[in-house]
C-alpha cells in the first residue's frame, strides 16, 4: 500500500511532458502556469506582519490564482492549486 503524502515527485522526460501537453487545451495549460506562479507567489508573502505593499501584492496574487483555479476547476475539478501546496 502507498499513501499519497509518501509518494516522491519523478521528473518525466520533456518528451513525454510534451506529450501530455499536446492533448490538453492550451487555454488549460496557461491556467494550469498561472495558477502555479501566482501559488508560489502567495507563499513568498508569508509571515504575520507584512507591510502595506506586500499585503496588496499577495492580495493580487490570491486574486490571480482563484481566476486560474476557476478554468482548472471548470475542466476538471482536482486540477485545481492551492496555495500552501508543494506541488
Amino acid at each position: 500500500m502507498t499513501a499519497s503524502h509518501l509518494l516522491v515527485p519523478v521528473p518525466i522526460p520533456d518528451r513525454v511532458a510534451a506529450l501530455i501537453g499536446s492533448c490538453i487545451p492550451p487555454h488549460i495549460l496557461q491556467a494550469e502556469f498561472d495558477a502555479d506562479c501566482a501559488a508560489r507567489e502567495v507563499r513568498r508573502f508569508r509571515g504575520p506582519r507584512l507591510g502595506m505593499e506586500d499585503q496588496a501584492d499577495r492580495e493580487q496574487a490570491l486574486s490571480e490564482l482563484a481566476r486560474a483555479n476557476k478554468v482548472l476547476a471548470a475542466h476538471h475539478p482536482r486540477l485545481a492549486v492551492l496555495p500552501g501546496s508543494p506541488f
